[in-house]
């Protein structure tokens, strides 16, 4: 097992290239109670990165969002906040689930990334946020 903190909060990739990640980068500085991280989108088309900051309410929300998902419900992740939003529409336009990238506040572009899901990937998304949260959280009260 890796002594390396876990870093990738989502990953939501498929065999053709096309992926959106949210990775966590440390415990932010400039606010206490919160953690650096960055949304990564990655196609043979499109590529950026975006500066977000998670705290806790955040991951609360992304859990809820995995039991939504499970249950086979579209969600908005970070939607309340101005900033960056992260949508995962289950039927995509393209007969496939799409991850919608939203950076209204800042660079106001928006991207729809087709992701052709594994099984299991909800599964495999609650044991990040689970080791995520073991490892990060604890950080913030320090």
């Amino acid at each position: 097992m890796s002594d390396d903190p876990p870093t990738e909060l989502i990953c939501l990739a498929d065999d053709e290239g096309n992926s959106v990640r949210v990775d966590v980068l440390g415990v932010e500085p400039t606010w206490s109670g919160g953690l650096k991280a960055e949304i990564v989108v990655a196609t043979s088309f499109v590529s950026g990165r975006l500066n977000v900051w998670l705290g806790t309410r955040k991951l609360e929300r992304w859990a809820e969002a995995l039991d939504r998902l499970d249950v086979g419900e579209d969600v908005h992740w970070m939607d309340m906040d101005r900033g960056a939003s992260v949508q995962v529409q289950l039927s995509g336009e393209r007969d496939c689930p799409e991850v919608v990238v939203e950076d209204e506040s800042g660079s106001m572009a928006t991207v729809r990334v087709p992701v052709g899901l594994p099984d299991g990937w909800i599964d495999d998304h609650r044991r990040r946020l689970r080791q995520v949260r073991d490892h990060w959280v604890p950080k913030l009260l320090e």
